[in-house]
C-alpha cells in the first residue's frame, strides 16, 4: 500500500476514534458530504484540508503520520513458511482465518457454520498467538494485519486455493450481476508491464478499502467477494503447433 493510502487508512481510523463522521468532517470544511465521501475515496487532499481535519480533532498533522509509522510498524505484513503450513493443514483454522480477514465475529461465525464454540475458541487463541488478531474480552476481534499483508508467494496457502479453489472458482459462465471476467491479450513493452502492474496493486488498495469499509455492516448485507487480478507474459499454447520452427 501506498504511504497516502495509509495516511488516508489512519486518517479514517482516527477520526472514528475521535467520534467524528464525514458530515462533521464536511461541517468544518464547509463541504458538502458527498464531496468529503469524494475526497477520501479518491484519496485527493491538500496539506491544507488535512490539517484543518486534524484541527478538527486536536491535533497535529505530524502526529497522524506518526500514527501511520507506528501502526505500520506493529501489524504482521505476512506470516512464515511454517504458520502458513500450520493454517494449510487445518482445515477449521484455515476457515477461520479466512472469515477473521473478511472482519467476520465469532457470533457470526457460529451462526453461519456448524463450529462448536469451544473449538471455535482455540483456533481464534491460536490466530491470537500468531499475532494474526487480538483475541479480546467478550470474544472480539481485532485484526492486527499492516495493510499490505499477504501469503506468501507460491506459499502453503496459495498452493492450497490453486489446489482446491481455482477450477471451483472458475467454473461459472460470469454472466449474474455480481460477478465479471474481462480476459484481455495485447503486447506490452517491459515498461507497460510495470505501469500496469502497478495500476493493478491500487486496483487491489481500493478492494482493501472498500472491505475494509463495509466490516461494520450486519453480515446479511456483505458477500464473500473473490478478486483474481493476473498478468503474465505467456501466448496461448493452443497456437504453439502452428508456429514456425527455428
Amino acid at each position: 500500500m501506498s504511504q497516502s493510502s495509509q495516511l488516508v487508512a489512519t486518517l479514517k481510523r482516527t477520526l472514528k476514534q475521535h467520534g467524528k463522521t464525514y458530515r462533521d468532517v464536511a461541517q468544518h470544511l464547509e463541504l458538502s458530504e458527498a464531496s468529503v465521501k469524494r475526497m477520501f475515496s479518491e484519496k485527493s487532499f491538500t496539506l491544507q484540508r488535512l490539517d484543518h481535519i486534524c484541527e478538527l480533532m486536536e491535533i497535529e498533522l505530524s502526529d497522524l503520520v506518526q500514527q501511520m509509522r507506528s501502526s505500520h510498524q506493529a501489524r504482521l505484513s505476512s506470516l512464515t513458511l511454517e504458520q502458513e503450513q500450520e493454517i494449510a493443514s487445518d482445515l477449521l483454522l484455515l476457515l477461520i482465518t479466512v472469515c477473521v480477514l473478511q472482519r467476520w465475529s465469532m457470533a457470526e461465525m457460529l451462526e453461519y457454520y456448524q463450529i462448536d464454540s469451544h473449538q471455535c475458541l482455540l483456533k481464534l487463541a491460536r490466530l491470537d498467538q500468531l499475532k494474526l488478531i487480538e483475541l479480546q474480552p467478550n470474544n472480539r476481534i481485532k485484526l492486527r494485519i499492516a495493510p499490505n499483508f499477504t501469503w506468501l508467494k507460491s506459499g502453503p496457502i496459495q498452493r492450497f486455493f490453486k489446489r482446491h479453489i481455482e477450477s471451483e472458482f472458475f467454473h461459472s459462465h460470469f454472466d449474474h450481476q455480481n460477478e465479471k471476467l474481462i480476459v484481455l491479450n495485447g503486447m506490452l513493452s517491459h515498461s507497460s508491464h510495470q505501469v500496469f502492474q502497478r495500476k493493478m496493486e491500487r486496483l487491489a488498495e481500493d478492494f482493501e478499502q472498500l472491505n475494509n469499509e463495509d466490516a461494520n455492516l450486519p453480515i446479511a448485507e456483505r458477500h464473500g467477494t473473490t478478486l483474481v487480478l493476473a498478468a503474465r507474459r505467456w501466448d496461448y499454447g493452443l497456437f504453439k503447433p502452428l508456429r514456425k520452427k527455428g
